[in-house]
């Protein structure tokens, strides 16, 4: 096991740790429908994927990098009679674990903070999840597509693409 600081975690992200993001994104998710039922009806079935990205994504590929905490985001197939709420993001502990605890963090942490946003793209509930993420973060066209895309993406949901890197991805143009 590598050395954890409090600043930045150099131990390796395994599967097993993917799963645990994909569990706290899922249960952020049944929280917030539970919480705000308009969403949920809107919503709650149009959930195309989720995905890990910025740097921690990176470590998870090269295991190098470290990690300050984890950004997680849920991407839905947009509904066409109302977006989703683009300021909905969350704060999440990932718990007691090898990773440890950054200091900065409140004393009301044990683990590292797992940040969770959610948005809707331009996709259809049944498009294959990996084919429509890739189409929005090239198309870059909106500040979090910009964001997301600025690093790494490593799926976490759907259970049979979890570790799957996303992003970047070479990305073959018709024509060329």
């Amino acid at each position: 096991m590598r050395v954890v600081s409090e600043d930045r975690s150099h131990t390796p992200i395994t599967v097993q740790d993917l799963r645990r993001l994909a569990r706290i994104a899922r249960s952020e998710r049944d929280d917030f429908f539970a919480r705000h039922p308009e969403w949920s009806i809107l919503y709650r079935k149009r959930m195309l994927c989720s995905a890990l990205y910025g740097d921690a994504a990176t470590h998870f590929l090269n295991g190098v990098t470290g990690l300050e905490e984890f950004f997680v985001v849920t991407f839905y197939s947009q509904q066409p009679d109302a977006p989703f709420p683009v300021h909905h993001r969350s704060r999440h502990d990932f718990g007691k674990s090898k990773f440890g605890r950054h200091r900065a963090l409140p004393e009301t942490y044990q683990g590292r903070r797992v940040q969770l946003q959610g948005r809707a793209i331009d996709a259809r509930p049944d498009e294959d999840p990996l084919a429509a993420l890739q189409r929005y973060l090239a198309a870059a066209a909106t500040p979090t597509a910009r964001e997301v895309a600025s690093g790494s993406v490593v799926m976490l949901e759907p259970e049979t693409f979890l570790g799957v890197q996303a992003w970047p991805t070479l990305m073959l143009v018709p024509g060329a």
